[in-house]
């Protein structure tokens, strides 16, 4: 960093990969700013809320027609879905920090 140069791409790799999995870096790279705050461990909770509830209704006492609703746990969406046949490709750097400057 003293020559001008800045930090090497490697340094730079070893320092986002370091991130943690909640943090604003990796939401945009997961598809967008609904992710921020969504790591593993809240996605973990989020299945065991929806399978105690599925559990509930299916251990429960009453008939078909009785049996209540229960919501799913909300989750971040996806902006756009891709088409069929396409790969979900992962977003590049500049399209990153072009999200993470942006107003809003």
């Amino acid at each position: 960093m003293v020559d001008g140069r800045g930090p090497s791409p490697a340094l730079v790799h070893l320092l986002v990969r370091r991130l943690p999995d909640t943090s604003l870096t990796m939401a945009l790279a997961s598809g967008g700013r609904e992710h921020f705050g969504w790591g593993v461990d809240r996605h973990m909770a989020a299945d065991l809320y929806d399978a105690l509830n599925q559990q509930t209704r299916a251990t429960g006492q009453w008939g078909k027609k009785g049996a209540p609703k229960f919501p799913e746990y909300p989750r971040p969406k996806a902006k756009k879905k891709p088409r069929k046949g396409e790969k979900k490709r992962r977003p590049s750097v500049a399209e990153i920090y072009k999200q993470l400057t942006a107003r809003r």
